[in-house]
């Protein structure tokens, strides 16, 4: 058999490979990888946010390179309540992401490289080049799957310069106090500068499906009634992440084929927020630390990590189950609301993904904010094919 051409491809990229890389780079120098990017630079038009307590220290220290604002607090709003949690809250955008991953790979970073297909050990792209590896890991975005039911985080956001200081001390990772639109509705702030900030229109909906047109006029809105004046719009990204409800496990990853992935395509992300960062971070941890390269050790180990997220996240499946089947979509901001009514500890071990069973007992406890009936019929529907009659 042919020597392969590297040790690790990593197909797209991402933010989830685009952190295997630099933790390789750091810590396994001798590898030889490539990572494959179709577009001319990596990490595509996102920002990405996290909280520091998602993460061990030692992971917050090797990420901070990325980091391009930081913040000691954030704030949330809702119609009947509003509150500032300490903890630090941090973004990534891909412009830095980019710079980073450009500077630390050099050559081991092939932009404008279009994908057309893939095995585990192998990467055919569109001007016939054929690549080999050890493995390949498939970063590329969430893959179309019928073994998962679904509900979506839909979002537009823009980058404004404004013509005077907006007055945020702190970025508002919720505003809910906007008219909900039938979903989940609110406003995301970031503040990047006195003069600059991230408005982001999201909403948590049943269908992929979405207006761009609509959440433009939302954000114009919306900055309107807080009395900003635009002077420019900077950037503008959007996109839509999957909610997890309920899903087979089991199938969801014999149809992968062995094909070792990682980021959405692995279920590895934050089933109720969205956020995919700490699990990126954990990820390329771990990966670097593997002691061997083939397909099929990576692709179990994947697996595995899968596996136990899976099950640690039944209890957030549970959540939004309740949240997008129990109650009027519009009336899904008061679940929302009474969470963040409770204590600042356990707000951070949601975001964490990390809830002691005390905490779960606590978020059940006391009069639901949705009709007993459907929460309890939410709360049963846990296989796939118990939502193919309504969908």
């Amino acid at each position: 058999m042919s020597t392969p051409d590297y040790d690790l491809i990593l197909a797209g990229g991402g933010l989830a490979n685009g952190l295997i890389a630099l933790r390789l780079q750091r810590l396994r120098p001798e590898l030889r990888i490539l990572v494959l990017e179709q577009e001319e630079r990596v990490g595509g038009n996102h920002t990405w946010s996290f909280h520091a307590s998602d993460l061990t220290a030692e992971q917050n220290h090797w990420i901070a390179p990325l980091v391009s604002h930081r913040w000691p607090r954030y704030d949330v709003v809702f119609p009947d309540h509003a509150r500032t949690l300490d903890g630090a809250y941090a973004s990534i955008l891909s412009e830095d992401f980019a710079r980073v991953l450009e500077t630390t790979l050099g050559p081991s970073l092939r932009t404008g490289a279009r994908i057309v297909a893939l095995d585990p050990t192998r990467v055919e792209l569109a001007d016939g080049e054929r690549l080999q590896a050890r493995a390949v890991i498939d970063g590329r975005g969430p893959g179309r799957n019928r073994w998962l039911t679904l509900g979506y985080q839909t979002f537009l956001g823009q980058e404004l310069r404004l013509a005077a200081p907006h007055g945020l001390t702190a970025p508002v990772i919720m505003d809910a106090s906007v008219e909900q639109q039938g979903g989940y509705r609110f406003v995301y702030l970031l503040p990047f500068a006195r003069d600059r900030v991230l408005v982001e229109d999201t909403h948590y909906v049943d269908s992929a499906a979405w207006e761009p047109d609509r959440l433009r006029a939302n954000i114009e809105a919306y900055v309107g009634a807080r009395g900003w004046r635009v002077e420019e719009i900077v950037r503008e990204e959007q996109g839509s992440l999957p909610i997890v409800l309920a899903g087979d496990f089991e199938h969801y990853w014999d149809d992968l084929q062995g094909q070792p992935c990682a980021g959405l395509r692995a279920g590895l992300f934050h089933f109720t927020t969205g956020y995919s960062l700490p699990h990126a971070v954990r990820l390329a941890d771990r990966i670097a630390r593997q002691p061997d390269f083939s397909a099929p050790a990576l692709f179990a180990m994947v697996r595995r990590e899968a596996e136990q997220e899976w099950r640690r996240q039944r209890f957030f499946r549970l959540l939004n189950r309740m949240l997008f089947l129990a109650g009027s979509p519009d009336q899904r901001w008061r679940v929302m609301q009474r969470f963040y009514r409770l204590p600042a500890p356990l707000i951070s071990h949601f975001y964490a993904g990390r809830l002691a069973l005390r905490d779960k007992a606590r978020l059940l406890s006391g009069k639901p904010p949705v009709p007993i009936g459907q929460a309890l019929s939410a709360a049963c529907r846990i296989h796939p094919h118990q939502f193919r009659k309504t969908e």
